[in-house]
C-alpha cells in the first residue's frame, strides 16, 4: 500500500480527525472535528503541522502526525513528533512508517539536526516501530500535573 502523505491545514484538517481521535480522543479538544480544527489553528503561532496518510482515494485519512520545530540546547534544530497514529482498521499496513519517513526527510528539508518523539510507556507496538525506524531510547520523560493542585 502506497499512500498520498500530505500536509493538510485549514479546512482539511477535519479529514485526519478520525486518525488523531483514536489517539487522543479522551482529550477536550478532540470532542469533534470542529473544536480539533480551531485547536490547530490556535497552535498555529507555535508551528504545530499535520500530515496525513491517505489510501484508496479516501476523503480522510488512514493516519495522522502531529509535529512542530524547536530548537534545544542539548540538540539544534530538531523536529518534534507530537502525534502520531493510525487508523485501527488500517493498523499493520506500514502506514506509520511512511509517515516518520515522510516526516524524517521534511526535518532533513528543514536542516534539523535531530528528529523526537515521546510515547507512553505502555505502547509497546508503537516502540517496536520506532526501534526498526532508527529511533534510540535516549531520555525518560518526567511530567508533572498541575491540575487542582496549589
Amino acid at each position: 500500500m502506497t499512500p498520498d502523505i500530505r500536509e493538510v491545514s485549514g479546512s482539511e484538517v477535519a479529514s485526519v480527525y478520525a486518525a488523531m481521535h483514536e489517539l487522543r480522543g479522551h482529550r477536550p479538544p478532540l470532542a469533534s472535528a470542529q473544536h480539533f480544527a480551531d485547536w490547530v489553528e490556535a497552535r498555529s503561532d507555535e508551528g504545530y503541522r499535520l500530515a496525513g496518510a491517505f489510501v484508496d482515494g479516501e476523503p480522510e485519512a488512514a493516519a495522522v502526525v502531529g509535529f512542530r520545530l524547536m530548537t534545544l540546547l542539548y540538540a539544534g534544530r530538531t523536529l518534534y513528533i507530537d502525534d502520531l497514529s493510525t487508523r485501527s482498521v488500517y493498523r499493520g499496513r506500514g502506514l506509520g512508517r511512511a509517515l516518520l519517513a515522510w516526516v524524517e526527510a521534511e526535518a532533513r528539508r528543514l536542516g534539523c539536526e535531530e528528529l523526537h518523539l515521546d510515547s507512553g510507556v505502555q505502547r509497546f507496538p508503537a516502540h517496536r516501530l520506532y526501534l526498526k525506524d532508527g529511533f534510540d531510547i535516549t531520555a525518560h520523560h518526567f511530567g508533572k500535573s498541575l491540575k487542582d493542585t496549589p
